[in-house]
């Protein structure tokens, strides 16, 4: 069953402010850890009702709550940094009779990051569980660093084909240069995952990720739709009306020869099977396709003019 802030502080859906604030109260002064001490379990419930309340208590994120309907769908698209910012738990448990987190520091909710050498904890509740007896010691965990992002632009032809290319980007203090393979059939927006190139850990714990922002160049006669490739050849009127065989060049250098159909009208696409763009996790390889622009001639000779005419009469 899905989690429900509502249920979790035990009030109904169309409770005040106040109703709020009251049963939130009851229920920290039952689970708070002073109450509580090595009760897991009591501090887990502790964490539910107060992260309940920061987003009940809170107009605006109590609003886009209910449109979710449920604590797991909040969380899909709100961040635990999200939920408590700029809830005070510190202030809230002052006034209710509690000395806040021990130590005398401040209860705050900060995304883990690396600025000055220090490490800003993300557990709004590391003060309060931190310096009890069997409590976990945030402060001093292996924590994982930053994952970091890198925009890359590539060709055309690196995308279809795929490459290997190094990169250099100052990461911190230092600068790294990678080698980074670029799969075949990748396309704009996807991203790279590359495991361990992103911010130093903390504590001995792992890097973070490097994510790279993949972006496909424009390319001066080829355009790419999905899997497919397409490029556009012009020819004459006479060679539409009676045929012709024009050589196409391919993404990868070489040209094939294509037979064009006595008749063929003009913006007529004639597919070359098999020579677009490989598919990435098992999807089909794409194909070419070659748009024909039949062009008109502006100006004619009198000659050409007469034979025009004499085309004209005959009903062509």
């Amino acid at each position: 069953m899905a989690e429900d802030y509502y249920q979790v502080l035990g009030v109904d859906k169309k409770a005040s402010a106040d109703e709020i604030k009251k049963s939130y109260r009851k229920l920290a002064v039952k689970w708070h850890p002073d109450k509580n001490p090595g009760n897991k379990a009591a501090e887990e419930k502790f964490k539910k009702i107060s992260e309940a309340y920061a987003v009940l208590s809170d107009a605006k994120k109590r609003e886009q709550y209910d449109q979710f309907g449920s604590a797991d769908q909040y969380r899909q698209q709100y961040s635990q940094e999200d939920i408590f910012r700029g809830f005070d738990l510190d202030e809230i448990l002052r006034s209710f009779g509690f000395g806040g987190p021990r130590g005398g520091g401040r209860t705050t909710f900060r995304t883990g990051s690396h600025r000055g050498g220090g490490f800003q904890e993300e557990d709004p509740f590391a003060g309060i569980f931190g310096g009890m007896g069997g409590g976990r010691q945030y402060a001093n965990m292996p924590q994982k660093g930053q994952d970091a992002e890198y925009n890359l632009s590539i060709s055309l032809e690196e995308s279809v084909m795929g490459a290997d290319k190094k990169i250099s980007f100052q990461m911190e203090n230092r600068i790294e240069d990678i080698s980074v393979k670029i799969p075949a059939g990748i396309s704009s927006g996807k991203k790279l995952r590359l495991p361990g190139k992103g911010l130093a850990g903390v504590n001995g714990g792992p890097n973070g990720d490097l994510y790279l922002n993949i972006s496909v160049l424009p390319h001066p006669i080829f355009a790419r739709d999905g899997n497919d490739l397409y490029i556009e050849k012009t020819i004459k009127f006479t060679q539409a009306a009676l045929g012709i065989s024009i050589d196409i060049p391919t993404l990868d250098g070489t040209t094939k020869r294509l037979k064009i159909a006595p008749g063929t009208q003009n913006n007529t696409k004639i597919r070359m099977k098999g020579y677009g763009v490989p598919g990435l996790k098992g999807s089909l390889k794409g194909d070419q396709y070659v748009k024909i622009n039949v062009e008109v001639p502006k100006k004619l000779t009198d000659k050409q003019m007469k034979l025009i005419e004499q085309l004209a009469a005959d009903g062509i």
